[in-house]
């Protein structure tokens, strides 16, 4: 591997490599902004995807169950297994310290209910926000990170 960008890595012209030192901001995660999502759970793709997503997301979804039971709370765990009836999530519901799991064939619907703490707190946003505020002649810009609310 080398440290220049645009070389390959370990000889292999498939994969390119770019150096973090190299970068003046280096990539990070993408997260979609699901709040307020309602996803379709047709079919057992729609439910794992719909399910995966709900796990990654950082703030409160709502689950309601088949038997007609609501649960609103964070998506801490989930579990994959080869039928519905055998994967689950876990979930921490609002304003309880319990840990419920719940199997996915059991959730009838879902919603991404609570904001995101962290939408918009990127490094990548803040280092702009930063640089604005110094080209409008800001004297005063600190470097410490916004609150996540």
């Amino acid at each position: 591997m080398t440290g220049a960008v645009g070389k390959t890595m370990a000889g292999d012209p498939h994969v390119a490599v770019q150096h973090p030192d190299t970068l003046e901001v280096a990539p990070g995660t993408e997260h979609e902004n699901l709040e307020g999502w309602i996803p379709q759970l047709a079919s057992e793709e729609e439910i794992r995807i719909a399910l995966e997503k709900a796990f990654d997301y950082r703030g409160d979804v709502s689950i309601t169950l088949k038997s007609g039971n609501k649960i609103q709370g964070y998506i801490f765990d989930r579990r994959s297994g080869k039928t519905l009836a055998d994967s689950c999530v876990r979930i921490f519901p609002a304003g309880s310290e319990q840990k419920l799991s719940v199997a996915y064939a059991d959730i009838a619907a879902l919603a991404f209910s609570g904001k995101d703490p962290a939408a918009g707190k990127s490094y990548e946003a803040w280092v702009r926000k930063y640089w604005e505020k110094r080209m409008v002649g800001e004297k005063s810009v600190g470097n410490a990170a916004e609150a996540l609310d």
